[in-house]
């Protein structure tokens, strides 16, 4: 079984900008910079900008 890669063991919370409290969690690299994605935010229907937050 092949060991899992020690650059991306950092946890991300992507939360919404739409500031309804959606969020996804993912998994980024150590070196990146923070995470922006826009992504589908089910409570307003449309897609949003998610940005990383603090866990």
């Amino acid at each position: 079984m092949a060991a899992k890669s020690k650059a991306r063991v950092i946890i991300a919370r992507l939360m919404s900008t739409a500031g309804t409290g959606y969020f996804y969690t993912t998994t980024r690299l150590r070196t990146a910079d923070r995470i922006v994605m826009r992504k589908y935010d089910p409570k307003v229907k449309q897609h949003v900008l998610f940005r990383e937050t603090k866990k």
